[in-house]
């Protein structure tokens, strides 16, 4: 399934086949997370606080488009110099792919590559019947995870496990606020709960996601879609002083209050790419020595780390709605309108 216009329905679109050389591995998708990402490609558009959103096509993009990095699949063929894998191994996919020879790169950082290749962006993702991984070692054993539940570590997981480090090490019981309690959310609060975490408070407008997030092991949730006294009232829900926020949301609406929220020496690390812009009293990052970090994805590394705390066991999974890929479009549609709970994951 892919984009041929911005905003409209997905359709069946067909690309030559693959055949992969060297050490490139064809994989081919089982289960496919859906992503806020996969959102604003879809629509065509980013907000990136500037006044006018820019167009997928200043980026270099053009329909059609294949979207889709929350992949997990089955090894369908290898080129001569792939090792380390075999046809029919299940595998999920790490899709923050790097050039390969950059600093970033050098270092496994390929999150940070400037030339980034990203599978589901800048070659066909997992909306799609097969996906072309460059090298064996992007592949992750997955173990005897829940398939559809392994494909949303390769970016929710990922993206949420790398924002958690950021604020590492953490005492059990010092307060962590997350704003948003949508699929980011509700991982972060189950990864937390992972690393034997306590005080998790969440901030959401929508009650049954504030639901779900005290399900999934928060301590206490804040509807903040009335403002009144909304960081009182956080702080009180948090049980005293706030050092750590992450905001999943990281929109015009929210970063006012993930800002206004930490004690001096407080961290926020921006995840969401709601966009927009935040006018920052200067002076007030300097008195309360404020460290304000951008968090994307995360490294092959992470992912790693990520799957192993995965397949201990004490990573609780989130709500999960299985849809075939034929309903792609209703499952983008559904993030965009705020409407589903947890994650959707398209199956082959």
């Amino acid at each position: 399934m892919g984009v041929v216009a911005a905003g409209q329905p997905l359709e069946e679109i067909e690309l030559p086949d693959i055949t992969p050389t060297g050490t490139e591995v064809l994989v081919e998708v089982a289960h496919c997370g859906v992503c806020h990402t996969d959102v604003h490609f879809w629509e065509g558009e980013l907000d990136t606080g500037g006044p006018q959103k820019v167009p997928i096509a200043a980026m270099g993009l053009q329909l059609p488009l294949v979207l889709g990095h929350e992949i997990i699949g089955r090894v369908a063929a290898m080129g001569p110099d792939a090792q380390g894998v075999a046809v029919g191994d299940l595998r999920i996919v790490y899709p923050w792919i790097g050039c390969g020879h950059c600093p970033a790169c050098d270092a496994g950082r390929d999150d940070l590559c400037e030339a980034q290749a990203a599978i589901g962006v800048r070659a066909r993702g997992g909306f799609g019947s097969h996906v072309l991984v460059p090298h064996p070692r992007y592949l992750v054993d997955p173990g005897d995870l829940d398939p559809a539940a392994a494909a949303t570590l390769a970016c929710s997981g990922l993206t949420t496990y790398s924002a958690i480090s950021k604020l590492l090490p953490l005492q059990p019981d010092e307060p962590v606020v997350i704003i948003g309690a949508g699929g980011l959310g509700l991982t972060a609060v189950s990864i937390l709960r992972a690393l034997d975490h306590r005080n998790i408070v969440v901030v959401d407008i929508d009650d049954s996601r504030l639901a779900a997030a005290r399900d999934a092991g928060a301590i206490a949730t804040v509807n903040s879609s009335d403002q009144t006294d909304l960081v009182p009232r956080i702080r009180e829900a948090a049980g005293g002083p706030v050092r750590n926020v992450i905001d999943f949301v990281n929109g015009a609406q929210t970063a006012p209050t993930a800002f206004a929220l930490p004690a001096r020496g407080g961290k926020v690390v921006m995840v969401g790419m709601f966009g927009g812009a935040l006018h920052l009293p200067l002076m007030a990052v300097a008195t309360r020595s404020l460290t304000l970090q951008g968090s994307f994805v995360g490294s092959l590394d992470n992912l790693h780390r990520l799957v192993e705390l995965a397949r201990s066991g004490k990573l609780k999974p989130i709500p999960l709605t299985i849809m075939p890929k034929a309903r792609a479009t209703d499952a983008l549609a559904a993030l965009r309108d705020g409407t589903m709970v947890g994650r959707a994951v398209l199956s082959a």
